[in-house]
């Protein structure tokens, strides 16, 4: 061939001007692999020695459709109560200025730092019927501890920082002219926050909303003090799986971790649609 060489047939391979792509894709699917994948291969795995008879009739259970209902149910109430109220907090620590500002931000971190045990007996000191605040609900006939409204109180306690962390960083970066832009037009302040605001810090707030939620259905600590752990009324899912594995039936806990893991996803999976839905919508 002349002029060419037998390589210059085939076109080079842009390579990227950051080195290490090979590396650290190696070691990102290695981690993920180790941390992630095999886990998640065991708990699938482990329920097969069942059947899917069996599979079946241990997630059927009326104990488990219990716990399964409870679960989920309050923990979606707790992120839809953070989803509201973390959009107040996130909204008050970025646009004012006031005596105790940082306190209060590093407040909302409190749940990330205190041990989830700790934050379970604390609550259930306060809402008990003797407790703090107990003592003045109860005659009001509000029973908060040991009922599904604690487990609510408990998972709204524990989720708030994502939700509050999420959106945060959003309204920071938000342009304020645009709103001032829609007051000179005659907007009230409704319809800027609803038309020219809201839009815009949405996808955050469902991503806060979202990581609420997956952290409050697979709580554990600060629930179970607070919960009563009374079967078909109180008893979350996680405590059940506890109670399979110390009855040494772990494939029937495992059973229930894969429905929990099942539901989980298709929640999700909902979550990450109407992100993409309320991300087009922004754009609009």
């Amino acid at each position: 061939m002349t002029g060419r060489t037998f390589f210059s047939v085939f076109p080079k391979r842009n390579r990227s001007i950051i080195p290490g792509f090979g590396l650290t894709l190696g070691i990102t699917l290695f981690y993920l692999t180790i941390i992630v994948l095999i886990p998640l291969a065991a708990l699938a795995l482990r329920p097969m020695e069942l059947g899917f008879s069996g599979f079946f009739a241990a997630v059927t259970q009326p104990r488990v459709l219990a716990a399964l209902k409870l679960s989920f149910t309050t923990a979606f109430f707790a992120a839809a109560i953070n989803a509201v109220f973390g959009l107040a907090v996130a909204w008050m620590l970025v646009r004012y200025e006031f005596t105790g500002k940082k306190v209060v931000d590093a407040i909302v971190d409190l749940p990330f730092a205190l041990p989830t045990a700790v934050a379970g007996i604390a609550l259930t000191a306060l809402y008990a019927p003797n407790g703090w605040i107990g003592q003045y609900l109860d005659p009001l006939g509000i029973k908060v501890a040991f009922t599904p409204l604690g487990i609510v109180v408990a998972l709204t306690f524990i989720g708030l920082p994502f939700v509050v962390r999420t959106v945060q960083p959003v309204l920071e970066e938000l342009d304020t002219e645009l709103e001032e832009a829609a007051a000179c037009l005659g907007a009230t302040r409704l319809e800027t926050f609803i038309r020219i605001i809201f839009p815009v810090i949405l996808p955050a707030l469902m991503t806060g909303f979202a990581m609420a939620l997956a952290r409050a259905v697979g709580e554990y600590g600060s629930v179970i003090f607070i919960a009563g752990n009374m079967p078909m009324v109180s008893e979350i899912t996680p405590l059940l799986i506890v109670i399979k594995l110390e009855q040494y039936d772990y494939a029937g806990a495992a059973a229930i971790g894969v429905a929990m893991l099942l539901i989980s996803f298709v929640m999700l999976l909902v979550i990450n649609l109407l992100q993409r839905w309320s991300r087009r919508w922004a754009g609009m």
